[in-house]
């Protein structure tokens, strides 16, 4: 017969067999990683094609930005233009209320008319009139003169008083007064007259008037200066402008630009000409080409970066002035060269880069050069061959230590 506490022995024997089971698999675990290493992440070195690139942000701009206002104080009629319109030049952007200009216009209008009129009256009737005048001056003095020529023979012969005489040579006077004063008048009324050059005078003045009164009016329709997008409005109708005022911004139609702001630590890398592909962050799937094409010779101290300008000959129909822009420049580009991964590269941003290449078990510590950097992968020149293992910097593995690979553990489980 069994006795009662064999259940209790076989359940005490069964979780020591346990435990020591678990002791063992940890110790063999323990060892495997003495005897063999850890198994660690590693990285193969390959040859390919590395391209180098700088990336930046920035907006989309225009050579210039025109500023639309008025030159008058007035009210704005109508506006019949949307912001995000493209217009062409001399569109009309811009109706101030115009009666003022429109009266002011019909009166310098009148006053140049009668001006003409006046300079008119002077070469038709005046001087026509003078010149007749002239002439019946003229011949009154020959005939007071005729008639003073006989009564002077007459008195000489006594047939006549001195006083007739005397009458006779007080018409010569008057005569000849007359024709000074027909003369004179003539002269004035003549194309070089006084009369005449003051006529002409106020015609010119009124003229110039008229020519004011039709810019002013004028100036009450804004038009667009240049082809190109109305960006910005600030204005409605019934507001009353004034000069100085941005009432509409335009982005002329033209040469499309993009404006980053690069790291300086990247200016060695720069150079006029270099391709670059560029994407909206409105539209991120989609992208477009341009060229670098200008390098500002500063540096913005308190950003510590430089201004780089990117042309983009054939812009997508979506781009807009001021749109936020993410530009990679190739800066540089590689063929057939030896590529190992950034994750692999010990100290990459010190004097001396090194890897831990995997040989023999061991991890092996070998100095490499770095080249371009591409996209998470860095050119390398060393004693290293395509196919080496790296380990990764993240490991925690040192030089000398045994190490096992995926592979390796894998080819073990199995």
């Amino acid at each position: 017969m069994a006795s009662p506490l064999s259940p209790l022995l076989h359940h005490r024997w069964f979780r020591r067999g346990l435990a020591i089971a678990g002791v063992l698999a940890l110790a063999t675990f323990l060892l495997r990683n003495v005897l063999f290493g850890p198994v660690v992440d590693v990285h193969e070195v390959r040859r390919g094609d590395l391209a180098q690139t700088v990336v930046a942000t920035g907006r989309v701009a225009t050579p210039q930005r025109v500023a639309i206002g008025s030159v008058m104080t007035e009210r704005v009629a109508r506006i019949p233009v949307a912001e995000g319109q493209t217009v062409r030049r001399g569109d009309v952007l811009l109706v101030l209320d115009d009666k003022d200009e429109q009266a002011a216009l019909a009166q310098a209008e009148a006053a140049v008319a009668q001006a003409q009129a006046k300079l008119g009256q002077m070469r038709d009737v005046a001087l026509p009139a003078a010149l007749q005048a002239l002439a019946q001056a003229e011949a009154n003095r020959v005939l007071a003169q005729a008639q003073f020529q006989r009564n002077t023979d007459l008195a000489a012969k006594g047939f006549i008083a001195k006083s007739a005489l005397d009458d006779t040579k007080r018409n010569v006077d008057v005569a000849a007064s007359q024709l000074k004063a027909a003369q004179l008048q003539v002269e004035s009324n003549g194309p070089t007259g006084g009369d005449y050059r003051m006529a002409q005078t106020a015609l010119a003045q009124a003229q110039a008037a008229l020519a004011a009164a039709t810019a002013k009016l004028a100036d009450t329709v804004v038009r667009a200066p240049a082809d190109g997008v109305l960006i910005a409005r600030s204005v409605e109708p019934g507001d009353v402008v004034q000069p100085g005022r941005e009432l509409m911004a335009l982005a002329p139609a033209g040469e499309t630009q993009v404006v980053v702001q690069i790291d300086e630590r990247n200016l060695s890398r720069l150079a006029p000409g270099q391709q670059a592909l560029v994407s909206a962050d409105a539209y991120p799937s989609e992208r477009f080409p341009a060229e670098l094409f200008y390098i500002n010779p500063g540096v913005d101290a308190l950003r510590g970066a430089v201004e780089v300008k990117l042309r983009v000959a054939k812009p997508p129909a979506y781009l807009r002035q001021d749109m936020t822009v993410s530009v990679d420049i190739d800066v540089g580009r590689r063929t057939a060269t030896l590529i190992a991964p950034a994750a692999a590269i010990f100290d990459m941003a010190g004097e001396h880069p090194w890897v831990l290449a995997v040989e023999g078990g061991r991890a092996v510590k070998k100095p490499v050069t770095l080249g371009l950097r591409g996209n998470g992968s860095v050119e390398i020149a060393g004693e290293i061959a395509p196919g080496t293992l790296l380990v990764d910097t993240a490991a925690g593995v040192a030089a000398g230590d045994r190490v096992r690979t995926g592979s390796a553990a894998s080819a073990e489980r199995k």
